[in-house]
């Protein structure tokens, strides 16, 4: 099946939305996604730009989606973190990952970014096979640390 990799329009941010509700349901955090379609609008599109999208497209449907934005690490530099790369369950084994994490890297590269990070769910053994595939680290040794919208409320409470 052929599909093509553009830059994500305003007028994705419906598809998108549905694509982020998919990977919930199969992280099985079906009830997690608090992200709104006017969320993704204004900070995909609007005043301050948030985030950067790429989409993968059949013919006029979004079958999946890379989403970036700028970091910043106090020992290499600019850096960019992949938050999801989502491929629709008909589309997986079609390239459509690679072909997205192409473009995330050529993103990265074209501005000069000293590394890509994301994180991928520990029993999600055949995403860790794709980027391991693609030459990167998963560092299986680190944690990933959240402080959740009610944990900062209760940590300003408490300062």
């Amino acid at each position: 099946m052929k599909f093509s990799i553009r830059e994500a329009k305003k007028e994705d941010m419906n598809q998108v939305l549905s694509l982020i509700n998919e990977l919930a349901i199969f992280e099985k955090e079906e009830n997690a996604v608090e992200v709104t379609l006017e969320d993704l609008i204004r900070d995909g599109f609007g005043s301050k730009i948030l985030f950067h999208c790429f989409v993968a497209e059949v013919g006029s449907e979004i079958k999946g989606m890379a989403l970036v934005y700028n970091r910043y690490s106090t020992w290499k530099g600019p850096i960019i973190h992949l938050e999801d790369l989502i491929v629709t369950a008909s589309m997986r084994g079609t390239g459509m990952g690679t072909a997205l994490l192409n473009e995330v890297v050529k993103y990265g590269h074209g501005l000069g970014v000293k590394r890509i990070n994301w994180e991928v769910i520990d029993w999600n053994e055949p995403a860790i096979k794709f980027y391991e595939s693609k030459g990167a680290n998963v560092m299986r040794d680190w944690d990933v640390v959240q402080l959740d919208e009610n944990g900062i409320k209760n940590y300003i409470a408490n300062i």
